[in-house]
């Protein structure tokens, strides 16, 4: 999953989405160095990467495309479902897109001392440009994928991806529907159980 997706289902907690958020940029063990809702969203991250990864849904969906792509297959994917999230989105939230962004940008504005650099610049941008509410525009997708492929060790023009993903929107758009109804379900139980937890220490 990618951004918007990652912050939505992190849930209603600023905290939780900020760390939603951070997990593409925080690695390795968490600390106690954080906040804790940010490192449970952080946790909560991870967790939804792996349970993405290994469902059947998503696995599906890197069959889908063809050969050539099946080594960023998981990088192309993830642009591509914030794409159908952003088209889908109040099928999946009741505030609007532009509301709900804002909101999170607000709320990580008074916590940038625990965003690291690299966070900080693509939020920055993400706000900037409104990039996550834009995601449902093809060429937006087509311009992420591009910035993505400057990135990688090997030059690949992932943006040539764009009209395959096109071409199978009706499979991938179910496969998604399945793979996020899944996800939404795991991350409130996910949240529910920490919830559960963190009361049972204090």
């Amino acid at each position: 999953m990618n951004y918007l997706a990652h912050l939505l289902l992190s849930g209603p907690e600023p905290d939780w989405r900020l760390g939603g958020l951070l997990g593409d940029f925080v690695k390795g063990p968490l600390k106690g160095e954080l906040p804790a809702d940010i490192e449970a969203g952080i946790r909560l991250h991870r967790r939804i990467d792996a349970l993405t990864d290994s469902h059947p849904a998503y696995r599906k969906s890197q069959a889908q495309l063809d050969p050539h792509w099946r080594r960023y297959a998981g990088i192309i994917l993830d642009i591509w479902f914030d794409h159908l999230l952003s088209r889908q989105w109040s099928e999946w939230h009741q505030q609007p897109l532009e509301d709900f962004c804002r909101d999170c940008w607000r709320h990580f504005h008074s916590r940038s001392g625990y965003i690291p650099a690299r966070a900080q610049a693509f939020m920055e941008r993400a706000e900037r440009f409104k990039l996550l509410q834009s995601y449902g525009d093809e060429q937006v997708v087509a311009q992420s994928l591009a910035r993505v492929s400057q990135r990688l060790s090997r030059p690949v023009s992932l943006q040539d991806a764009l009209p395959e993903l096109l071409a199978r929107r009706p499979a991938l758009e179910r496969n998604f529907a399945e793979l996020f109804g899944y996800l939404n379900r795991e991350a409130a139980g996910f949240r529910q159980s920490y919830s559960k937890t963190s009361f049972g220490t204090q």
